[in-house]
């Protein structure tokens, strides 16, 4: 873990609501120089606390209109297989997501499809298909209640 003062606190607080904020309003909010903020924002960069700069795409406005949670629980749970699902996953557009976890699911997905003919084809190709999977479950999601990748930080 990585050692953060009050100062990275809150310059990540701030470049997780909004990542466009300039060096001159980073220091305004944070109570920093311009080139203190700087300084530190590639601090954070190179050491891996900042993973990604990205923008957030909303999924209807680009034809995405269903996003689904998918369980999928493996047949064997072979490390082989189990690293070739991952594989799969993390190279699969549609997955948005993928958690392998704990509890009568494997995996944990989520996914953005246009239409329900599209998912259609997605499971195709990536369940039916796949002689390892025992079995998945689709939740439709109604609505998108609350979505992001904010990370709770508090101050040490």
């Amino acid at each position: 873990m990585i050692e953060l003062d009050g100062f990275d606190v809150k310059l990540l607080n701030l470049m997780q609501r909004n990542n466009r904020l300039t060096a001159e309003e980073l220091s305004t909010q944070a109570g920093l120089s311009p080139s203190s903020c700087q300084r530190r924002i590639a601090r954070l960069r190179r050491e891996g606390v900042i993973a990604a700069d990205i923008s957030v795409v909303s999924p209807k406005a680009v034809g995405r209109h269903l996003t689904m949670v998918v369980e999928v629980t493996l047949e064997r749970e072979n490390p082989d297989l189990i690293s070739a699902f991952k594989r799969s996953m993390a190279q699969t557009e549609e997955v948005m997501q993928c958690y392998y976890v704990t509890g009568n699911a494997d995996f944990i997905l989520i996914i953005t499809a246009r239409d329900m003919p599209h998912y259609e084809e997605f499971t195709q190709r990536f369940f039916f298909e796949n002689p390892n999977i025992r079995r998945f479950d689709t939740m439709v999601v109604m609505d998108a209640v609350k979505r992001g990748l904010h990370v709770p930080i508090s101050s040490p």
